[in-house]
């Protein structure tokens, strides 16, 4: 799940990021602002369920996928739209 909040007086908008994969033990968001190598790890809650907040300029698009594991690719079912990428897969794409 996606949930954006946009701020009047900010040029940016809080993207809160929940994921909830089968049995991980780590989940990582890939891919914003380009960075395929450094993602941003999200904490597990009590619950089994994955989350993080990142600050995204307004105005930007951003392709990503979470990375379960550090070996399973997956993209977000609620994201803004898909984009075909050079391996041949899909990414998650979000709209700020």
């Amino acid at each position: 799940m996606i949930q954006k909040t946009y701020y009047k007086t900010k040029d940016y908008c809080k993207v809160k990021f929940s994921f909830t994969p089968e049995q991980a033990e780590t989940v990582e968001v890939v891919g914003l602002n380009n960075d395929w190598e450094n993602g941003i790890i999200l904490s597990k809650k009590k619950d089994g369920s994955f989350s993080a907040d990142v600050n995204l300029p307004k105005g930007t698009q951003h392709e990503f996928k979470y990375k379960v594991d550090e070996t399973i690719w997956l993209n977000e079912p609620e994201a803004d739209s898909e984009q075909p990428n050079i391996y041949g897969g899909i990414n998650s794409v979000l709209v700020v």
